[in-house]
Formats: structure tokens, sequence, C-alpha cells
């Protein structure tokens, strides 16, 4: 992986002197409820259960679609890769100066729905007796990029933690305003399957469907034995295309595709077996080919979106955002954790995409943000209140204009 992620960045390089595109870099901020100047636009969260501000009337459906581990540069501008992306961006609202809040994938996907990395730095499976040992912003991390390290007081907490979160997430917030949900993701089993990873072909596990992108799984007011909540968590394949047709599609729609489609990658071998060589992770340079894969996945999918009933008849937004960079570096946004000598230990700078069925004037904003802006944002629009990092407006804010 480590030599994979190095080759990644030096792909990244040449094709950003190629494309000679340029971008606004992240400007970092503190910790858990603190940050730097220079923020989005604050809310004015007042916390728990009290909705923040009065804000306009919010969208009747939100398609938040999590993408995978590319910076920006390697996304936009990248148009020989991904034309159908550069397309949205360049016609609907961008946040230029969006991050992930920190290293790697699983605390950022904890934050889009819990406003809180809950305080680790691994890629580990869901369980109350799972604990594991930071895997980034360490010695000897596959970030080598990173600019700050854990303090020892944050490496030994983060090893300990279990990994199974008592808190509070969006699924709370949306069921006590009336509000429905579902979680899509693709490749999984079954309706609330428990697999750390599927399928499994003969004797080899092929990553496809991965637990670490299904942050509902990680809370214990979800994830218990009879939960009627672990309904809602399904498998993409013909369940949301079936919602879309017949418009009864929720609320907050999440979608998780899976690890050739999101842009992440899967082992050579492990392509292959699935008959998609072009998701295997490549020798050296930039990975074209899931990249491509990627596109195209987002393509039909944002136009299956969008050829439904429900687009053409309501007002709705479909959200395309990366829960980090390639490990290009750390620079984070408002909520992201500081470590050692003050040092951001954020995810680094990353595409985020908003499209709206009542199409306006292309938008974009410049204002640094992250997830929790984005769950701020949602929160605002849809009068929910707010959670952990979104009652503070230093370490949130919103950009609530992209959705407008």
């Amino acid at each position: 992986m480590l030599s994979m992620l190095k080759s990644r960045r030096a792909g990244a390089t040449a094709l950003a002197a190629a494309v000679a595109f340029t971008c606004l870099a992240g400007a970092a901020a503190p910790a858990d409820a603190q940050t730097t100047s220079g923020t989005v636009a604050q809310a004015s969260g007042q916390g728990e259960g009290h909705a923040s501000g009065e804000g306009k009337n919010g969208p009747d459906h939100v398609f938040v679609i999590m993408m995978e581990n590319h910076g920006y540069d390697q996304v936009i501008g990248n148009t020989a890769d991904a034309p159908f992306m550069n397309s949205l961006a360049q016609r609907y609202n961008t946040a230029t100066n969006y991050h992930g809040v920190t290293h790697p994938s699983l605390p950022n996907y904890l934050a889009r729905i819990s406003v809180s990395s809950q305080g680790i730095w691994d890629d580990c499976k869901a369980g109350a007796d799972v604990t594991c040992a930071p895997e980034e912003f360490v010695p000897g991390s596959s970030d080598p990029g990173a600019t700050g390290s854990l303090t020892p007081a944050q490496a030994s907490s983060a090893s300990s933690t279990p990994h199974m979160f008592s808190g509070k997430t969006i699924v709370d917030e949306l069921e006590n305003k009336g509000l429905s949900w579902k979680a899509y993701m693709e490749s999984l089993p079954s309706a609330g399957s428990q697999v750390e990873y599927a399928p499994t072909i003969g004797s080899t596990t092929v990553k496809l469907y991965a637990q670490k992108h299904n942050p509902f799984m990680y809370f214990s007011n979800i994830n218990y034995p009879g939960s009627p909540r672990l309904q809602n968590i399904v498998p993409q394949e013909n369940n949301l295309k079936n919602g879309l047709a017949s418009g009864t599609v929720p609320n907050f729609v999440w979608i998780s595709p899976n690890q050739c489609h999101d842009m992440h990658g899967v082992s050579p071998s492990g392509a292959a077996l699935v008959g998609m060589p072009q998701c295997g992770y490549p020798d050296s340079g930039l990975d074209h080919g899931v990249i491509q894969l990627g596109d195209s996945y987002v393509k039909k999918t944002v136009q299956q979106i969008m050829d439904s009933p429900t687009w053409k008849t309501t007002k709705s937004s479909i959200v395309l955002a990366w829960d980090e960079n390639d490990y290009s570096g750390s620079d984070g946004g408002p909520g992201s954790p500081v470590g050692q000598n003050g040092a951001v230990l954020g995810g680094g700078h990353a595409p985020a995409i908003v499209i709206n069925s009542s199409e306006g004037p292309h938008k974009t904003t410049n204002e640094v943000s992250d997830h929790y802006t984005l769950l701020s944002t949602i929160e605002h629009m849809w009068h929910l209140g707010c959670l952990a990092n979104t009652c503070s407006p230093t370490s949130s804010g919103t950009f609530e204009e992209l959705f407008r």
C-alpha cells in the first residue's frame, strides 16, 4: 500500500503539471473544537437539540455519494480520466477548499455522520471488543507526507478505544425530526450484514464492500441484535433503482460505492478475480484505471437519480465528496484535530461537488471546509440541531449557498 501511495503521488504531480490547474491550499485548523480564522460562513449552533438559526427551507432529499482517496488536482482538471465529474464541477456548485478531517478513511466516515472522528486513526472493523493502534501520524505510518504526529496521550487513547461508539449520529437527528434515511452500500451481501469485506469467491475475499466505508455499523444504537435500523442499511444493487422509480427513497440517502467504483482500488489479483483489472493498484504512477471506473460509476448513478421522478418533482440535492486526499499531505478543515506542537492532523485537500434539482447559477466557495461543514449545512437546512463539532461555529461552519 505504501509503494502504491508513493506512486500515486508521483503520478498526481505529473498530472497537475500537465493540466496546469490552480487551486487554493487548505488553511489548517486546530482540533476538535478549535479552529483558525478563514473558515466558512458560521452557523450559530446552540447545543444538541437546538436548531441553529432560521436557515432556508431545506431540500426534500439529499443524496450523499462518498468517494475515496484522491486529492483535488487528481480529479478536478483531469478531464482525460474523469470527464463526467469535471463536467459536473463546471456546471454545478463546488467547494474548492474542501478537506478530509484526518487520515485514514474510517475516522472520516465516522465524522461524516457523527461530527466526530471518535478519537481513532485506523481502519479496523466494528466491535465492542475491537481496539487498534493508530495507523497514521505515528512512526512508520503509510502517510510519509504528514506534517505532524499524534501526542502520546492521543496515541494511547486511540489504542484503547473500542470500535463501537455510543454517541448520537445524524440518524438520531433525522428520526427525531420525522425525516427518513437509508444507507445504500454497493456489494453489501444483505441488509445489515456484519461482514467486514465482501464478496468471497472460492477461498478468496475480494474487498469490494468494506465495512470501514459503512460508518453506521460502528454505533451501538444502530448496530445491535434485532435493531430495526439495520434494515435501513441495504445493498445498493436494485434497491436504489427501485426506490427512485417508485418515489420511495428517503429524505437522507447515503451511497457508498464499492472499492472499485469509489476510486479506492483493490489488489491486482482481486481486481482480476472480479473482472475489473482497471481497479488494481498500479505498479507506478497515478491510478488512471480506478479514476475512470469511478467516473463511469458516478455518471451512471447521478444520471439514474436525475432521470427519476423523485428528482424531477422535488427539490433535491446530490453531494459528491471524497473522504480524504491520496495521503500527499495533512492540511485540514475547520474541525481537523491537532497533534504534537499544534500540528494539524488533517485529511488533505479533496473535491466536493453539489448538484441541485432546482438548478441555479454556478457557485463556488473557496473558504476552508470539511465533512463537519457538510453535516452542519444539512443540520441547518433541516433544522436538526447540532452534534459534537457542529455545535461550535468555529469547528464546522456551513456552505448553505451551494444548495441554492
